[in-house]
């Protein structure tokens, strides 16, 4: 596949107008300057897409999600987090079924197409049902069940271990597209007994971790006082950090935190709307930055965001770090988009993706900038993260294969995944009343 006459950022930062990109099988062929017509590239029998005012990116990598929580979306505004949580999101998960679930992923990831996403890194539970709706549709993920559990916990006693295991035999099936995680929910949710199960779990089956990390002031204050150090420091200390892991949120990280993060090489995910909805203060990716630690992008559940919009996440990230620092001119746009692609592909220990270069697998997305609010066009680069949102892909691909364009999903019947979550929302809230 070609796409004809498109714009680009290449690996300077640099915007580049009037490129081809040659797309063969899985992988980014040939990347050059255009000289040919449209007409002269179909005559050739080629299939050719006609990129003219519109800009061809790396996909975008969400590092931290919750995706069947679109299930859950818009119910319970207005309400404290512990309210949020305890009367309606807990009571309302407690009756999910693996279908379910699968249901609300094939939604999930549907939004996630159609904004540019070629990959997710999960955490939620009944991953089974999470894995089908991947594999059927043809996007990537890192999959993980978040455990819990007190100090009387045998990890191999568990459903999560169970998941787990099924996961890691399920996984094998998948071509790469699903790379199966160790994952602890957070440092309050298990005792030091049963992270040290989960440490030694994951380097016996060489999984990567995904953890909460210091996402509330008070669950970072309450960790000091229980165990005289920081979330960061016990799980370097119990050894968490000895495995590869994406850390979400770390909002009130401090002092020596950053050194033992960048030390341990732990990607940070970054999920700003989500931060700011449920009030729980506002991550300095500056200081992460900074200190050598690699920044990645999140969108969290649609259940506290409430979309699952990379792009308005990237710009909302920008924007923030900006005013903050009162500073305009943080973090270039090249940067940006390595947050949300290069890094997050990193993160998910994908070394052969995350970059618009000849020789990476094709996980690419197209925005569309040839509507009003991108005119008159000066730069496309620099447009992406002030201008766009999800709203504005017109392409997603997943190696090699076109799974969304122009609002029409190749691999998923988004009819019928939108007539099962409305009877998944109905049948639960009639049992909720009860």
């Amino acid at each position: 596949m070609l796409f004809h006459d498109i714009a680009l950022i290449n690996d300077k930062g640099a915007t580049r107008e009037h490129m081809n990109v040659w797309v063969k099988d899985q992988w980014i062929q040939k990347i050059e300057p255009c000289e040919t017509t449209l007409e002269e590239e179909r005559a050739s029998g080629e299939e050719v897409y006609d990129g003219r005012g519109k800009l061809i990116i790396p996909g975008f990598f969400n590092n931290h999600s919750h995706v069947p929580m679109t299930l859950t979306r818009g119910y319970g505004e207005e309400l404290t987090l512990y309210d949020w949580l305890f009367t309606r999101i807990f009571p309302f998960e407690a009756l999910l079924t693996e279908e379910d679930m699968y249901w609300g992923a094939l939604l999930g990831i549907a939004e996630m197409l159609s904004g540019g996403t070629v990959s997710f890194t999960d955490m939620y539970m009944r991953i089974q049902g999470i894995f089908r709706a991947v594999v059927e549709s043809g996007i990537k993920a890192s999959l993980a069940n978040g455990l819990t559990g007190d100090d009387t916990t045998v990890l191999e006693e568990t459903a999560w271990y169970r998941e787990t295991e099924t996961l890691i035999k399920d996984a094998k099936t998948s071509h790469g597209f699903v790379i199966p995680n160790a994952s602890l929910h957070a440092q309050y949710t298990s005792a030091p007994e049963l992270i040290s199960q989960l440490v030694d779990y994951a380097k016996d089956r060489e999984l990567r971790m995904h953890v909460h990390l210091s996402e509330t002031a008070g669950e970072h204050a309450e960790c000091k006082e229980k165990y005289g150090k920081t979330p960061s420091r016990l799980f370097t200390d119990l050894g968490v950090f000895d495995v590869p892991t994406t850390a979400a949120h770390a909002i009130f990280i401090e002092g020596e935190d950053y050194d033992l993060l960048r030390d341990k090489n732990v990607s940070l995910a970054h999920m700003p709307s989500s931060n700011l909805k449920i009030g729980s203060g506002l991550a300095d990716i500056k200081s992460w930055r900074d200190h050598g630690i690699r920044v990645t992008i999140g969108t969290d559940g649609a259940g506290s965001n409430n979309n699952l919009d990379m792009i308005e996440e990237v710009t909302l990230a920008s924007f923030l770090a900006k005013g903050i620092h009162h500073d305009p001119i943080l973090f270039s746009t090249h940067e940006l988009l390595t947050f949300a692609t290069r890094n997050g592909a990193l993160a998910q220990g994908r070394e052969d993706t995350g970059l618009l270069e000849e020789g990476y697998r094709a996980d690419l997305a197209v925005v569309d900038m040839s509507t009003l609010k991108f005119q008159p066009i000066y730069d496309y680069g620099t447009s992406l993260f002030t201008n766009a949102n999800a709203s504005d892909v017109a392409l997603t691909m997943v190696d090699g294969k076109v799974l969304y364009k122009d609002g029409e999903f190749t691999t998923i019947d988004l009819e019928k995944v939108i007539w099962n979550v409305y009877r998944i929302r109905d049948e639960k809230l009639a049992l909720l009343a009860q």
